[in-house]
């Protein structure tokens, strides 16, 4: 028997309602809980994510070492090139410095994708 159950992935940001959106479309996911300060998501397989504001946090800059130690998010896709697509489609942006368009994962590959 588990010790605890899986929560909730929070991700603290200066606009939650941003970030929010972008990870809503993503997932395909609906709006679980919102306040003037955080907002929660669940898509239909479960996975739950809540973003929560913090005036002084500064988007990720990896590769680059400043603010870089940050939380990794690994989706699976079935076709790379229509989920990039889309993820532009929604305001993302590929991280180019990462092996070129991705690195090999077991069974596929995974993308670095950042929301804009």
């Amino acid at each position: 028997m588990a010790l605890v159950n899986a929560g909730v992935v929070v991700l603290d940001c200066a606009e939650p309602e941003k970030l929010a959106a972008f990870y809503k479309e993503l997932l395909g996911a609906e709006e679980t809980e919102a306040t003037a300060n955080r907002i929660e998501i669940r898509s239909a397989d479960g996975f739950r994510m809540a973003f929560r504001r913090d005036v002084n946090a500064t988007p990720p800059s990896w590769p680059r070492p400043e603010n870089s130690l940050q939380a990794h998010l690994d989706f699976w896709v079935d076709d790379l090139d229509e989920a990039e697509r889309g993820v532009v489609e929604l305001g993302g942006r590929p991280v180019e410095a990462l092996l070129g368009r991705g690195v090999p994962a077991a069974g596929g590959y995974t993308a670095p994708w950042a929301p804009s």
